[in-house]
């Protein structure tokens, strides 16, 4: 990507994030991502990379609808690069603190993703 990033792709792609987390729909899940995306659960694991990887990753560890919630807020975005910082809550009642790092094509699609993820119970 060239130009600087708008805010408002982050938004956007955060958006249609949380329409797939609740759908699990692989149609909504490889809209998100590029054609050679790579997709990191935590930093240093194998990546799911391509859209049936993702899909596949992400529906071996979906979460059902409506079982959390999460709040966001961007930390940095600049150039083709956001992070953000977020909070996901189970109805279980485990909470989650996380950290998203996303590199974005031209076309506001991820080109990679990686997920940063604390258990607050445990800090």
């Amino acid at each position: 990507m060239t130009e600087p990033l708008s805010p408002d792709v982050t938004s956007q792609w955060i958006q249609a994030y949380l329409v797939a987390w609740a759908s699990n729909e692989p149609d909504d899940i490889r809209a998100l991502f590029t054609p050679d995306a790579s997709y990191r659960t935590e930093p240093y694991a194998d990546p799911w990379v391509g859209p049936e990887q993702i899909v596949d990753g992400w529906l071996d560890h979906a979460d059902s609808p409506d079982s959390f919630t999460f709040d966001w807020a961007p930390l940095a975005v600049t150039g083709d690069l956001s992070v953000v910082e977020g909070t996901t809550r189970y109805a279980t009642g485990t909470v989650y603190s996380n950290l998203w790092v996303i590199r974005f094509a031209s076309d506001g699609r991820a080109s990679a993703f990686t997920e940063w993820w604390m258990d607050q119970a445990k800090t």
